[in-house]
This record gives structure tokens, sequence and C-alpha cells, in this order.
């Protein structure tokens, strides 16, 4: 198997933390998103959705989306668990994932690609050249503070996203608050000490570092 990632985009990071907290090692081929390379003939041949990551598999077909190949891996790989130990427990990691990419990495995703200097005639994803949208900017962080305030809520009631384990979901929103805080300054712990104890709790751990 091949990983094809980039060491500074968030979403490739996020399979990046599952593979270290599973103890699994995938060789990996840098696609250097700031070079275009994602636009090439050669990587839309793997992806015609021109993101990373993309996981290479020993039958030579390629799966993107980090949510299918963490998927895939943990079939492989069952233990640790980071899916839910039973039917409930996987239904609230994904239920929880699902949340935080909706709520939390677009509007992120939002503030940056409508602000940066970088991401001009880049403001989404994919092979498609799209103007940015200043004015989503405001949005975007209005969208930022409202997800924060719901996570804050859960993290009082819960260490972590779905329950009592560490899980896929709790990688998303670390690479979200990671993200928030180096990309585009927001700082999701401030006022909110549920979220900044999780946080600080997490990103000790060994994989928080891949």
């Amino acid at each position: 198997m091949k990983l094809y990632d980039f060491g500074r985009a968030p979403n490739p990071r996020r399979v990046r933390i599952y593979l270290a907290e599973k103890g699994i090692d995938i060789p990996t081929i840098d696609v250097n998103l700031r070079e275009g390379e994602q636009l090439s003939a050669e990587f839309l041949a793997i992806n015609p959705g021109a993101m990373v990551p993309v996981l290479e598999i020993d039958d030579g077909d390629y799966l993107s989306e980090c949510i299918a190949i963490c998927k895939y891996l943990e079939a492989l790989h069952p233990e640790p668990s980071l899916f839910g130990e039973d039917a409930t427990g996987e239904a609230r990691v994904l239920m929880w994932n699902n949340i935080v990419e909706n709520e939390g990495m677009f509007a992120v995703a939002e503030v940056l690609r409508n602000s940066l200097p970088a991401f001009e005639n880049r403001a989404l994803p994919g092979p498609l050249g799209l103007a940015q949208i200043p004015a989503l900017v405001e949005r975007g962080r209005a969208r930022c503070d409202n997800f924060f305030d719901r996570i804050e809520k859960r993290l009082s009631d819960s260490p972590y996203l779905a329950g009592d384990a560490f899980s896929l979901a709790d990688i998303t929103l670390l690479v979200v608050v990671d993200a928030a805080a180096n990309m585009v300054d927001i700082d999701a712990a401030a006022s909110r000490p549920a979220l900044a104890g999780w946080h600080q709790q997490v990103s000790n751990r060994p994989s928080a570092q891949a």
C-alpha cells in the first residue's frame, strides 16, 4: 500500500494520526499542493477529485476520502478500535465524525479559502478554479463559533466526542481545532474549558505529532 499525502494539509493529517494510533506503517508519496501537483494529469488519473489523501491498496485500486481510508484499514487492523466497540459505539463515532466534518471542518475551510491569497481562484477544493467570496469569511467565523460552542457542551458531558474512548471523531476534531488556530487564527479553546482540557489531553498523545 501507498498513501498519497501532503504534510501541511489537514485531511491527510487525520489519516496519519489514525495510522500512528494503530501502529501501521505505510509508505507515503508527497503530492505538493502548493505547486499544484494535485491538478497534474498523473494525479487526476489517481483521484479525479484532485484531493489528498489517497490510499493505493494492494490490488492497485485507489481509495479517497478519510473516512473510507480509515474504515478500510480498521477492517484489516481492528485493534485498538477507533470506530467503537459495538453497533451503537460505531454509530456514535460516525455521527460525531460527520458533525465535526460538516459543521467544523467546512466552516474553517470557508474562512481559509476565502481569505488567504494562496487560495485565489481555489476557493473550493477539487479540479475547478473558483473565485474567492470575501463575504463568506465572516459567515465562516460565525459558523466556527457556533460549532465550537456545540463541542464545548458535548465535552462538558463526555470525556471524548463519542463517549468514554478516544476515536476517529476525536482525531478529526483535533485536526479541526489545530487548523483553526494555525491557519485562520481562531482559538477554539479560549473561554471553552472543556474543549481546552480535551485538546491538551489529546495533543499529548504521541500520534498527535504525525
